[in-house]
């Protein structure tokens, strides 16, 4: 699991995001929002649709689709170029309070699916720490 920050409104509205893989050779996409303290809850897809996913993968994949494909890059991006204060999480005990689920009909990212929503770390010392890593004003 990759945890980082997302600067979702600009100037200064930060939530924590953090991106994962399940399923068949980590075909499933998983990106939620950590709860973290004075942080509101996060919609994602929403959140997605204001940078205009459209404009780079198209509405031929049908509704969400466009949204779907700018949070799965968001989060490869992280886990392949980590900002800095970033972390990287490899046996991280998870659950997620699945908000929306997209079939993509074709790869991307190297994933076929997304499960977007709310994450809970079952370990409280990693919940502490993925709460650091959001920025301070």
């Amino acid at each position: 699991m990759t945890v980082l920050p997302l600067l979702h409104t600009w100037p200064d509205r930060y939530a924590v995001l953090a991106y994962t893989t399940t399923g068949h050779v980590g075909d499933t996409a998983v990106v939620g929002h950590l709860p973290t303290p004075g942080a509101s809850r996060l919609g994602l897809m929403e959140t997605a649709a204001r940078h205009q996913p459209t404009r780079l993968y198209g509405s031929s994949g049908g509704p969400g689709f466009a949204e779907a494909c700018w949070l799965i890059c968001v989060g490869w991006s992280g886990r392949s170029v980590p900002k800095p204060g970033s972390l990287e999480l490899r046996c991280a005990d998870w659950s997620l309070e699945v908000e929306d689920s997209r079939e993509l009909g074709r790869n991307m990212y190297g994933h076929d699916r997304l499960h977007v929503g709310r994450f809970s770390l079952i370990d409280p010392q990693l919940a502490r720490q993925a709460g650091e890593v959001m920025p301070t004003a």
